[in-house]
This record gives C-alpha cells, structure tokens and sequence, in this order.
C-alpha cells in the first residue's frame, strides 16, 4: 500500500473525498503485521522514561497476572500512525494529515512480549470542516494475533488538508 522514499512514506493508493466517502460505516483497510518484541519495548520504554518493571524487565512480570512482560499501552497506541499508513489509501489531494485526535481510547487486553498485531480502520464518518481541510473519524481496532480480545479499540480523529486547487469532491 505504500513504497519507502529517501525520507518518508509515501502511499501509492489514492481515493477521492466522494470515494471515501461511500466507504462510511465499512472497514477500509487492515495493516500489515507489527512485532512487539522486547527490544521495541525496551526502546520505548527508554524514550517514554516509563521503566515499571512490567515492561522491562521479563523475570520479575512472569510474578504478574500478565505471566510476562507486556507492551506499554502508548507503545501500541503510537503504532496507530504506521498501521493507518499502510492500510489506509491517501485521500487525493492531500498535501498534509495530522493526528486531531481521539474521542475514545479503551485498552482491552495487554500486548505480551513477542506477540504480533495489526490495525483495522474502519470510517465512521469523512467531512469538510473548511475550504481545503477535511476530518476523518475512524472506528480503530488493534488486533492481537493469535488472541481473542483486541488489545484496544479507539475513535481517532484526522485532519486532511488538501493542496490549493482541490475541493473536497476531488475536482482541480
């Protein structure tokens, strides 16, 4: 769904507003599979200055109701923008997205050490708010592999803002 740059991502898949649009109340895309192993959680960890001991430090977790080490929460909810990247077509004419956002944030079941997951985003609704600015609202689930329970679900909030020209039904 998308191609690595020299500097960032860049997604080749584009949809219009109105494209979008019909997809409201759809899942429009699932992302590829994301490792949680130790080390991501370490380096998280190291950057966030959150060491509980159940993140960091696998002996002492197995003495937890989590039976090991787990994912901080804010480690899988930051992985939320890789995952909307790689499922989630480019809405055409975009020249900017940033995050606006959550209206709600739950988490569900703990990220052990090693487990894979993944985002499914579904649009619960796209609009214009201003001339060359749009907002998305998506239905996000991050499924945990092999396990019942996602490991949380959240309503996030976008902001797309499209290059002079465009409108919000595509047209130049």
């Amino acid at each position: 769904m998308f191609q690595r740059d020299r500097v960032f991502l860049v997604r080749i898949e584009l949809l219009s507003f109105e494209d979008l649009k019909r997809k409201i109340g759809l899942e429009v895309g699932v992302s590829k599979w994301f490792t949680i192993d130790q080390e991501r959680i370490d380096k998280f960890a190291d950057v966030t200055e959150d060491w509980q001991y159940i993140h960091v430090d696998p002996v002492a977790a197995m003495n937890t109701p989590f039976n090991g080490a787990i994912a901080h929460g804010f480690l899988t909810v930051s992985l939320l923008s890789a995952m909307y990247y790689d499922a989630v077509p480019e809405l055409e004419g975009s020249e900017l997205g940033v995050n606006y956002g959550f209206d709600k944030i739950r988490f569900l079941s703990p990220v052990r050490a090693g487990s894979r997951v993944r985002g499914h985003f579904e649009l619960v609704d796209i609009r214009e708010v201003r001339d060359l600015e749009v907002s998305t609202n998506w239905r996000v689930e991050v499924e945990i592999e092999n396990f019942d329970k996602p490991a949380l679900v959240a309503q996030w909030i976008g902001r797309q803002y499209l290059s002079k020209g465009w409108s919000q039904n595509g047209q130049k």
